[in-house]
Order: structure tokens, then sequence, then C-alpha cells
């Protein structure tokens, strides 16, 4: 199974506590949640990755908009202090540009630089879907677009077996909490029709109505742009954290144990 696929899983599932060995680091108790936490950091900045992380984000995601190269050779010094504070941490790399400099070689040293998955807009040249990417996972960004027909282009990404995960950038009309039904089902049948594991860009401070209303997409995991202070940045992980394991637990609790 992929890293970024376990780490899907992971989430929903209880981790116990403890350390490995007697001096391995101690790992908390985790309970599961709704979806994993992701946090997209603006700069490649090793204090924040590390502190997201240590906030209890699953995985951290830098940018990279194919102007400063020197991020690319710099990106491991970054992944590294991530996985400081968690040595299963997974790390991606949102790419929106420098297509020409992207070829097997590049994917490669992005791999050993310690990325394991990357994502790319759908304006992406098409080749990178052939690019042999073993290591790492591909993720296409879908966005909500306008038509009855949209559902069934969105469908086509499914005909590419290189592609492990759709990150879904919907623009939402006002508050999450506040779409309704009719506006879900039109969400939905985008996610739907990609069909592939979905992460959702979210902003600002959710509630526990929101988490609801992102429950009801379907999603695997929340992605949260890194904004403000480290501290005021760590505390947002944290409640997300406990809120989505809160809704997780009503659900569960309201469906039972036999219904998912």
């Amino acid at each position: 199974m992929s890293k970024l696929l376990d780490m899907f899983t992971q989430a929903r599932r209880a981790q116990t506590g403890g350390g490995i060995g007697f001096l391995g680091k101690a790992k908390p108790e985790s309970k599961p949640r709704a979806a994993a936490i992701i946090v997209s950091l603006p700069t490649l900045d090793k204090s924040s990755a590390e502190a997201a992380i240590k906030a209890g984000a699953d995985s951290v995601i830098f940018n990279w908009d194919g102007e400063d190269t020197t991020l690319l050779e710099n990106l491991h010094e970054a992944i590294e202090a991530a996985k400081e504070a968690s040595e299963n941490v997974i790390c991606g790399l949102q790419i929106s540009g420098g297509w020409e400099q992207l070829d097997h070689e590049k994917i490669e040293h992005l791999r050993d630089q310690g990325v394991n998955y990357i994502i790319l807009p759908l304006d992406a040249p098409a080749r990178l879907l052939a690019l042999p990417t073993k290591d790492i996972d591909l993720v296409i960004t879908v966005p909500m677009r306008e038509g009855e027909h949209y559902p069934s282009f969105i469908r086509n990404l499914t005909a590419f077996d290189s592609i492990t995960a759709a990150l879904f950038d919907f623009e939402f009309p006002g508050e999450i909490e506040s779409i309704s039904i009719e506006d879900l089902l039109h969400y939905r049948a985008v996610r739907e029709a990609a069909r592939f594991p979905g992460m959702l860009n979210v902003s600002g401070n959710l509630d526990e109505k929101d988490a609801l209303a992102l429950a009801a997409l379907g999603m695997q995991a929340i992605v949260l742009p890194a904004s403000g202070t480290k501290a005021s940045m760590q505390q947002r992980i944290e409640t997300l954290r406990t809120l989505l394991a809160e809704v997780y637990s009503k659900i569960k609790e309201a469906t039972g144990p036999n219904k998912s």
C-alpha cells in the first residue's frame, strides 16, 4: 500500500501510546478521526514543518511554483525536520509551474529528497501522468466548475492508474456549515466522479457543524493552509484533530457498528 493511502487508513484507526524499545520515542494515544490532517506550508520553513507535525498533523505539503530552483535542493532538510517530530510523517510537494524541469530524473530526485507525493493541477502537462513514479504518489487537483457534464469530464481521470488521490479545491458559498443538500449533491457528484480518495482544501476555523458538513462530502483528508504564528497554527491543528475525533465517534455511534 502507498504511504499516502496508508495515512488515510491510519487516521481512522485508534493508535496506542508507548515507545518502541528502551530509547524509543514516546507515541501519544490517538483516537480515530473522520479525516487525516495535512498542513500546506507557503514557504520552506523547517521549524513550521516540525511544529505542524508536533501539533498532530499527519502530513505537510511544501509548495513550488517553478521559480526557486534552490527549494528543490533544500527540501531534504525541511522533511527531516518534520520527521524529527514523527518518524511516520509523510511529505508532499504541490507543483504549480516549472514544467519543463520535470522529468523522470527530477521525480527520482524528489523521492530521494524524501517527497512521498506530488500534487499537480489540471493544466499540468499530460506527459506527467505517464512518468514512472515509483514510491511517489500522484495527486491531481480538482476544482469545482459549473456544468452538468463536468462530473463526466472529471470521471475520465479514473482511466489513469498512476493517480492515487484527488485534491478537491472547492469554493463554498459562505460558511461550509451552511451548504444545502442541493449544493452538497453538486459537490458530491464531482467528488464521486473522481472516485479516488479525496483531500479537501479548507480555510478558517472549523466547528462541529463545519466538520459534519465535511464528513458528508466524504473526504479522507483536510488540507489546512499554515497562517499566523506557529503557536496559532498549532492551536488550530490541535483543535481540528480533537473535533474530527469527536465527529467520527458521534457518526459511528449513530450509525452502529455494521454501518459506515
